[in-house]
């Protein structure tokens, strides 16, 4: 927000942002949602049939996964890795289960176009902080904690910032200044970052992960801080 708006300018910015994202945005949300969920169904079974015959069964990953307010959903993705076993009958790290052609989903995002059907359903947002798991609940400063003030989103202000080459502290900064700026062109300017995103497969792997090093809540801040 401009430092040299007035304090009437800027609680009319709040007023609007709050009419759109109580009034509009879930309205959004649904149309365009379904509308995609219609329009790429070829595409989507094209996906399930060769997940299936690459990767075996289930075709979709399920995973519980805090929502709005921390309500707990089941997220939907295509699978894209394999469930192998170590001799010890735990399964293999992320990197040693993820296939080329699981890295090709990811790279496109193609796995994630299930979870069409869970901003159908209301659990998630087109634009949003993205959901993570249920055990960094317990993790999360209050600051962070914040982001759970609306739905989680397919994509968001992180992932068109950097997605997994952002640290931790980054993203969830990011999506708090999500949540204290949404507006109806903002989520458009994401939409459209994510896509051109996607055409350039910007972000999808850490330095050090296959996809995202775990996060470790207050250890890990003073990881960081040590270094």
């Amino acid at each position: 927000m401009p430092k040299n708006t007035t304090p009437r300018q800027r609680q009319r910015q709040r007023r609007r942002r709050r009419i759109y994202y109580i009034y509009f945005k879930r309205f959004f949300d649904f149309s365009l949602s379904l509308a995609a969920l219609i329009f790429i169904s070829p595409v989507f079974l094209l996906i399930a049939i060769l997940v299936r015959v690459k990767l075996g069964g289930p075709v979709i990953f399920c995973q519980e996964r805090p929502g709005k307010e921390e309500k707990i959903f089941r997220l939907y993705k295509f699978r894209t890795m394999t469930d192998e076993r170590g001799a010890d009958g735990e399964l293999l790290p992320d990197e040693a289960r993820l296939t080329n052609f699981g890295r090709l989903l990811r790279s496109t995002s193609l796995d994630e176009l299930p979870e069409l059907y869970n901003i159908l359903r209301g659990d998630m947002s087109l634009v949003g902080p993205r959901p993570l798991l249920v055990s960094y609940l317990p993790l999360y400063s209050d600051e962070q904690k914040r982001r759970h003030e609306v739905r989680p989103g397919l994509s968001g202000l992180a992932q068109v910032s950097g997605r997994n080459l952002l640290s931790w502290d980054d993203r969830f900064q990011l999506d708090v200044e999500y949540i204290d700026n949404i507006t109806f062109v903002g989520d458009i300017k994401i939409m459209f970052l994510t896509i051109k995103n996607i055409l350039r497969r910007d972000g999808i792997s850490s330095e050090t992960a296959a996809t995202m090093e775990p996060f470790k809540g207050a250890e890990q801040r003073a990881e960081t801080a040590k270094v």
